[in-house]
C-alpha cells in the first residue's frame, strides 16, 4: 500500500484529490501540505512513498520542493498548466495531471507509480544467502538522504511503531519508514540476533556486556556511542545465542 502525499495551495483541490484517491483502497493518504515549508515538514514526518504534487504553490512551485530534497518520492505532478510538462519530466516525475484530474488518468498514474516503486525496492541489494554479513549492500532512504550500507556496517536496528532506527557505524541514527521484521528478512542470521519484539543486534559488533542487576543488561557494541540496555527477556536470548561466548562484565 504506497503511502501518499497531497501537495497543493488550494484547501479545494485537496479535497478533490481525497475523494478520487478514496476510489483506490490500495492507497493510503499519510498526509496533506499546502506550501514547499509545509510539505517538507510533511516529507519527514510521514515519508510518504507517492506525492501528488501542485506546480505554483503560493510564490514558491513543486520544482523548489524537489531540489530541497536528497531523495525525493515518486512524484506525480497535479496542475492547471500544461507549459511545465517537459521540466515536469526532466525531474523525473513519473506523471503530469492536469486540473480537473480525470479518475481514468489518475489510475493510470496509480500504476505508474507502483511500477516505479516496484523497480526501486528490486534495485536495493539484499545481502548475500550462506550467513555471511559482508555481501551486498542496503539502501536506507530517509527524506533528506539515501545511505548506502553493507550488513557489516549495521550495528543495530530498534522498532518504533511502523518505523525502524537504523544504527549504522559512526553515523547519526536513521529512521526508516520499514518494519523491523522487514528488516529481518533482508539480513543474515548469523550474525544478526532478534532479541525481542524491538531489537536486532549485529553480533559481530558486541565489544562489552555489562550486567549492572539480575533483570537487564547493557550492550556496548562497536560502531555506537551510547549503550544498548536489554530487559531480562531480551539479556536470556542473547546468552542463549551466544552460548559460552556470554561474558558479561559484572564489574
Amino acid at each position: 500500500m504506497p503511502r501518499v502525499l497531497i501537495v497543493d495551495d488550494e484547501h479545494l483541490a485537496r479535497q478533490a484529490m481525497r475523494r478520487l484517491l478514496a476510489n483506490h483502497p490500495e492507497v493510503e493518504i499519510v498526509g496533506e501540505a499546502h506550501g514547499v515549508s509545509d510539505a517538507l515538514r510533511e516529507i519527514e514526518r510521514t515519508q510518504p512513498q507517492l506525492v501528488f504534487l501542485d506546480i505554483e504553490l503560493g510564490g514558491a512551485d513543486g520544482f523548489d520542493l524537489l531540489a530541497s530534497l536528497e531523495a525525493p518520492p515518486v512524484v506525480v505532478f497535479v496542475t492547471a498548466y500544461a507549459e511545465y510538462a517537459v521540466e515536469a519530466f526532466a525531474v523525473n516525475a513519473v506523471d503530469y495531471l492536469l486540473k480537473p484530474v480525470d479518475p481514468e488518468r489518475l489510475a493510470e498514474s496509480l500504476k505508474r507509480a507502483g511500477r516505479e516503486l516496484a523497480r526501486a525496492e528490486a534495485q536495493v541489494g539484499a545481502p548475500s544467502g550462506g550467513g555471511s554479513s559482508g555481501g551486498g549492500v542496503i539502501a536506507f532512504k530517509t527524506p533528506k538522504r539515501t545511505v548506502l550500507a553493507k550488513p557489516a556496517e549495521i550495528v543495530a536496528l530498534r522498532a518504533d511503531g511502523d518505523f525502524t532506527h537504523v544504527f549504522v557505524a559512526d553515523q547519526t541514527a536513521l529512521m526508516i519508514w520499514r518494519t523491523l521484521s522487514h528488516f529481518e528478512s533482508l539480513l543474515p542470521s548469523p550474525p544478526f540476533l532478534r532479541l525481542g519484539r524491538s531489537l536486532i543486534v549485529n553480533r559481530d559488533r558486541l565489544r562489552t556486556i555489562e550486567t549492572p542487576s539480575r533483570e537487564t543488561a547493557r550492550l556496548m557494541l562497536h560502531g555506537m556511542d551510547e549503550p544498548l540496555t536489554l530487559g531480562r527477556a531480551a539479556a536470556a536470548r542473547l546468552r542463549e545465542a551466544l552460548g559460552d561466548d556470554f561474558q558479561p562484565d559484572e564489574s
